[in-house]
């Protein structure tokens, strides 16, 4: 994985501590401490292991791990057992863990948001002012089917659609398809609609709809296995927490929803002490720089996202922020992450091809 986001001494330093990895997998129901760098955990969704709908500075860590360490998550959908059942998923193809979730989560530990979220993850050492890298390694999906769902108050054309429907879309994990309707298969694309850090703790519990600072439902399609974010820290841990899986979407996500499913997440975690990213998490893939930006207001969304990356190739390219204007103009695309989350979202791809 590039770390061209980074400073060059950093990048090396990051390389060096990759070498280092070891690959031995151990299981944790909630915790179980790694003994160095390079550790392998597994983390359930479980009634003592997410926050409902939430990212809080204040949520006690259901793991600590160390910088260099991974985790594999495993994350529910945004659903609940009712209204699978209703829209035609037969009850023994329900998750027993979604299941337990909604019997073992009190009310008063719920929302304001929907997402269930494995986490928080505490990476020991990390503090405001640092920077965390999040390496997506690897993403399966966990379930052989998805919905998609509209609601009135919600979605874009929400005065076209004045009622409710939800479809169950099911997934072929042989010919890595979702087949939506007869004669339209849509490729697999998995990926986690949020991913964030704790907020300040001047937010308080922090609506997990809203994608700001922290990263969070993003709901960005380009993050998929192979892909790295980096994200502002503001509290000590970090306290990253997944969810809101993802078995493809389009930009935009224009009803509310993508092709939702549960899915298993393996990410590697590595602190950046006293390094600072943009404003809001900045990610890559092997093949573009990702600049984002969040607001009620797309236009101020879009702004912010230009103004990351000139100050990203200013920074890290070393360029004139005139070239740097100048060559997101001719080079990079912008694009609509979602309209539907109260903040929208922007990011723009510039192609890693084009540097020497």
């Amino acid at each position: 994985m590039s770390t061209s986001f980074l400073p060059s001494t950093l990048r090396k330093v990051a390389a060096a501590l990759a070498m280092c990895l070891l690959a031995s997998p151990a299981w944790a129901g909630t915790q179980q401490k790694g003994t160095g760098i390079g550790q392998t955990y597994t983390l359930l969704a479980t009634p003592t292991t997410v926050a409902w709908g939430h990212y809080d500075a204040t949520t006690p860590p259901v793991l600590h791990i160390q910088s260099g360490d991974t985790v594999v998550f495993h994350t529910v959908l945004t659903s609940s057992p009712t209204a699978l059942e209703k829209a035609g998923v037969k009850p023994v193809d329900v998750e027993q863990s979604l299941r337990d979730l909604f019997d073992g989560v009190a009310a008063k530990d719920r929302g304001p948001g929907g997402h269930i979220l494995t986490g928080p993850v505490a990476i020991d050492g990390a503090e405001p002012g640092d920077t965390l890298e999040v390496r997506i390694r690897k993403i399966d999906l966990a379930i052989p089917y998805a919905y998609n769902g509209f609601r009135y108050g919600a979605g874009f054309q929400t005065d076209d659609f004045p009622y409710a429907r939800m479809k169950i879309i099911p997934l072929d994990l042989i010919k890595h398809v979702a087949h939506f309707a007869p004669g339209i298969d849509i490729p697999l694309h998995p990926f986690f609609g949020s991913m964030g850090v704790a907020p300040p703790t001047g937010f308080g519990r922090y609506d997990s709809a809203p994608p700001t600072i922290i990263g969070g439902n993003m709901d960005n399609k380009e993050l998929v296995e192979g892909s790295t974010v980096y994200y502002p820290v503001f509290a000590s841990g970090a306290l990253f927490q997944i969810g809101d899986g993802h078995a493809g979407q389009g930009n935009g996500e224009v009803d509310i929803t993508a092709m939702e499913t549960s899915l298993v997440g393996t990410l590697q975690f590595i602190v950046h002490k006293g390094m600072k990213t943009g404003v809001y998490p900045r990610a890559e893939t092997p093949t573009h720089y990702i600049a984002m930006g969040f607001d009620d207001d797309l236009t101020v969304a879009a702004h912010k996202a230009v103004t990351d990356m000139i100050n990203f190739l200013v920074e890290q390219k070393h360029m004139s922020r005139d070239d740097a204007y100048m060559l997101i103009s001719v080079a990079g695309d912008i694009d609509i992450t979602e309209l539907v989350d109260h903040n929208k979202g922007v990011h723009i791809m510039l192609p890693k091809a084009i540097f020497h």
